[in-house]
């Protein structure tokens, strides 16, 4: 029987000096990624800002929503940039020991989410006791990967990692920061694929993970235009998770940007793919929060996370 936590539970960046959440409010937030500042839309943002008017107007970037409504499926959240001429097209980054490309995109972030970070540095804890007890590494399934951050940490973690999004320009920038990060020889496999489309493939080869992350979108398409929508294909892909899933099962991570979906119907959800499994199931929060002493917090997304054997 899985123990569900009953706590809502909100993580947030750790370990990140190269990303900075400065201010927010009237439905905008002022972040700053390494030596750049950038303004983006953010709806929960209730409030007023903190700062004057002196350190928003001072910015390399500001994004602004082609929709009002970035909850309609068709938005996709896209956007325009109004970039300063100084701000270079991409610069680096880091994380621990990773190194990564920022670079503002049309879909509002720049490359990758330090909300997720928690996610990592969680997982690198499970790598590590997995190995201890099985003497070998195991094996992960990154799915809808993106830009490949999870599987790099995952992977200097001691996991061996197969790493799948729809998208060949995501890969390609997971390849570059691969490099970027002196991880040419580590064990990840790189994949363009449907995510459905690969998990039903992998069942019928009979092959099996360890642990599986996945970060799907609200809407989105295929390297071929199969077409994904979260409310109706997601119950499908967790079953088929939950059969890729080894002997040894490791863990299991959902993150959700749908705003329109609750947490505990992605906990349900998840629960039901993995009931007879034990372990322990958490659900809740990914969220940012000002730099100041009492800053305000900001939820980004939903997730939930199983684990056969809690190590924290």
């Amino acid at each position: 029987m899985i123990n569900s936590s009953p706590i809502h539970h909100i993580l947030f960046p750790e370990n990140w000096p190269a990303y900075t959440l400065l201010d927010s409010g009237h439905g905008r937030k002022l972040e700053a990624f390494g030596p750049y500042r950038f303004i983006r839309p953010e709806a929960q943002a209730l409030w007023a800002p903190f700062l004057d008017d002196s350190e928003w107007s001072h910015v390399d970037g500001i994004f602004a929503s082609d929709r009002s409504d970035d909850n309609d499926e068709a938005s996709d959240g896209r956007g325009r940039w109004q970039l300063s001429p100084a701000l270079p097209e991409s610069w680096e980054m880091s994380y621990e020991d990773l190194r990564f490309v920022a670079q503002p995109t049309p879909f509002r972030h720049l490359g990758f989410f330090p909300e997720q970070s928690p996610h990592w540095l969680w997982t690198a804890d499970q790598i590590k006791a997995f190995r201890s007890r099985h003497q070998r590494a195991p094996r992960l399934l990154n799915l809808f990967a993106y830009s490949g951050l999870a599987s790099l940490h995952a992977a200097q973690a001691g996991a061996e990692v197969t790493h799948l999004d729809a998208s060949k320009k995501a890969v390609a920038q997971a390849f570059e920061n691969r490099d970027l990060s002196a991880l040419s020889d580590a064990p990840i496999r790189f994949i363009t694929d449907d995510a459905s489309r690969f998990v039903e493939r992998e069942i019928r080869r009979g092959r099996h993970y360890d642990g599986i992350m996945l970060d799907p979108p609200k809407y989105g398409r295929g390297p071929k235009g199969e077409v994904w929508r979260l409310e109706e294909h997601l119950p499908d892909l967790l079953a088929g998770c939950r059969a890729l899933l080894s002997d040894t099962p490791l863990l299991f991570i959902a993150t959700i940007y749908a705003i329109r979906t609750s947490t505990s119907a992605v906990q349900s959800a998840v629960g039901d793919a993995l009931a007879g499994m034990g372990g322990i199931l958490q659900a809740g929060e990914l969220a940012i929060r000002e730099e100041r002493e009492a800053g305000r917090a900001i939820g980004q997304a939903l997730y939930v996370r199983w684990s056969g054997h809690e190590t924290s």
